[in-house]
């Protein structure tokens, strides 16, 4: 198996349960917009797998995207673990749980239960605390022997006590959250200033390492991939589920002012494939 192999199965299932037409128009596209139906058939026709004859609608799109792409994750992850070995966690249900379940976000499950007794600290606190990644990757810490397993790296001294990774520091260890994805199956204005209020809280919640926070998308239009892309300080990066067969839709439109924008998010290290993904989580 290779990247590449792991990529075209990723977009058969995408046709196979995501994508399909609605009204003669891609389920990725702004029926609006001209532009947009016009990239979007660029894409769907480059894929080149049947389409869904069925394709779902309202939070179905959004949690079957979420979930694709979770396994083709996981499944790369196992094609690089010689470059990053550990154990892995891959969840793409996180609705109940959040990120209060790993090492550097244990403390908001106290503060969110404060929040809910108190309605008055929550007046002037605001927001719920509880993150809920569309998908996250987790790390579990590391048994002593685990640790000492080619050479004996810890010795007998009171030392690395503190550290999330080994196992015998905590009575109750909690895996340490390596990626928060989000994973929009297109992009609106709306969206696009929840995936950054949503990675921004990742950044200044956490105790301990940031984790990798990245979005996912199949939105065909570089300007609206722009609104969330542009900028650092947030989001790592932007993902595009298709970038290759976007890039060859948006040359072969003859849209200068679209191709400038694709043009500038990916010299910029702003946009990236999808298969660059794994990568970068890797690395």
């Amino acid at each position: 198996m290779t990247i590449n192999k792991l990529r075209k199965a990723y977009h058969k299932q995408i046709c196979e349960r995501i994508l399909g037409l609605r009204s003669g128009v891609p389920n990725l596209a702004d029926v609006s917009s001209k532009t947009s139906r016009v990239f979007a058939f660029g894409i769907t026709k480059r894929l080149g797998f049947p389409l869904s004859t069925s394709p779902p609608v309202g939070q179905t799109v959004g949690t079957t995207f979420g979930e694709l792409t979770m396994d083709f994750l996981n499944k790369a992850f196992k094609l690089l673990h010689h470059i990053r070995p550990g154990k892995w966690i891959f969840s793409a249900s996180q609705a109940s749980v959040g990120i209060a379940a790993f090492d550097q976000y244990e403390h908001l499950a106290a503060l969110d239960s404060a929040l809910k007794e108190h309605k008055d600290l929550a007046a002037a606190l605001g927001g719920d605390y509880i993150i809920r990644p569309d998908i996250v990757i987790g790390r579990n810490p590391l048994s002593d022997s685990e640790i000492n397993q080619s050479k004996d790296v810890l010795g007998k001294d009171p030392v690395s006590t503190l550290t999330p990774l080994r196992k015998s520091n905590y009575q109750t260890p909690k895996p340490i959250l390596h990626a928060g994805i989000s994973c929009k199956w297109t992009i609106r204005s709306d969206r696009s200033q929840n995936t950054r209020t949503e990675a921004l809280n990742l950044i200044r919640n956490r105790k301990g390492k940031t984790p990798h926070i990245a979005c996912v998308t199949a939105e065909p239009m570089p300007t609206r991939l722009a609104s969330l892309a542009m900028g650092t300080g947030d989001i790592d990066c932007v993902y595009h589920m298709a970038l290759m067969e976007l890039a060859s839709s948006v040359k072969d439109s003859g849209n200068e002012d679209q191709q400038d924008m694709l043009d500038t998010l990916t010299t910029g290290k702003r946009l990236r494939d999808i298969s660059d993904l794994p990568f970068d989580l890797v690395s």
